[in-house]
């Protein structure tokens, strides 16, 4: 009878270690709707077992857990999250996700993927689409051009400014432009600016393209959002192949690929400015 006793002991705390462990250690706030979209596509194509914890969880004790867990990779979803994951040793392979521009990352066997959308990809559109628009201005930080409008095009002309103040008198200095694009710049791009931004756009019918829905639903003509889904799967994807290699390397970090449109037709209304069908077909959304 004590050998049938302490066989059950083993058999329960045998499975009790097995439930905990997870291959892939995910860190983020899973109570924000963008980590929820970014976990729905990570399910799709990431084949491991996973447990997710929020900075708070492991703050000061990561490596502690990520050992304990017996993690072999793990994903980080935001700034602070990723601040955590690179305190580990580089024998762990991280990937990263969720930061709007790719932070400088000496740190090896480390990946990630970025927000923000490139200005390569308004560009296009706008040439598919809106030919109308043969002049795009874009207006931001020199670190935000360098990053995200680093591709030569004819259609496109960056402006860099240093501040709010010099981002709303630069806006206000384009009026030989047929639009002006929006980069994720929170140095410049504040509450103030955006005002100031719309009430010209409209009083000289030069539209905005913008960087959110909520730009779109405030007046601005169309913006290109990255889809969280999918942004989940390529990590998924990336993260399934780096735990059979048990490394990541250290790649420049990637764009995002695919993006949801949304438009404003009451403010291309406005502005005489002809949407195709096939624009307001592919669109996720359509104001109003």
């Amino acid at each position: 009878m004590p050998h049938i006793i302490l066989y059950t002991l083993i058999c329960i705390l045998m499975t009790g270690v097995s439930c905990r462990a997870a291959d892939v250690l995910i860190i983020a706030d899973a109570q924000l709707k963008p980590v929820m979209e970014v976990t729905q596509g990570l399910r799709k194509t990431l084949h491991a077992s996973t447990r997710t914890y929020s900075p708070n969880e492991v703050r000061g004790n990561l490596a502690t857990v990520v050992q304990q867990e017996g993690a072999r990779l793990v994903i980080s979803l935001g700034r602070e999250a990723l601040a955590l994951a690179l305190t580990l040793p580089p024998s762990i392979p991280v990937i990263y996700g969720m930061v709007v521009t790719p932070p400088a990352i000496s740190r090896p066997n480390t990946a990630g993927f970025y927000m923000a959308t490139p200005t390569s990809e308004y560009s296009e559109l706008v040439r598919k689409h809106l030919p109308a628009l043969k002049h795009v201005a874009v207006v931001a930080s020199r670190n935000f051009l360098n990053i995200l409008a680093n591709e030569a095009s004819p259609l496109v002309s960056a402006y860099s400014v240093k501040n709010v103040v010099e981002f709303v008198s630069m806006v206000k200095q384009l009026d030989n432009v047929d639009a002006i694009l929006l980069l994720p710049d929170s140095g410049v791009l504040t509450s103030t600016a955006m005002e100031e931004s719309y009430l010209l756009s409209f009083r000289r019918r030069i539209p905005l393209l913008g960087v959110s829905e909520r730009h779109v639903k405030e007046g601005a003509l169309l913006a290109l959002v990255v889809d969280m889904v999918n942004v989940g799967k390529v990590i998924g994807g990336y993260a399934t192949s780096a735990l059979k290699s048990g490394n990541v390397g250290q790649p420049q970090a990637a764009p995002p690929h695919k993006f949801e449109l949304y438009l404003n037709m009451d403010t291309a209304r406005k502005m005489h400015i002809i949407i195709p069908d096939e624009l307001v077909r592919i669109a996720k959304k359509s104001y109003p």
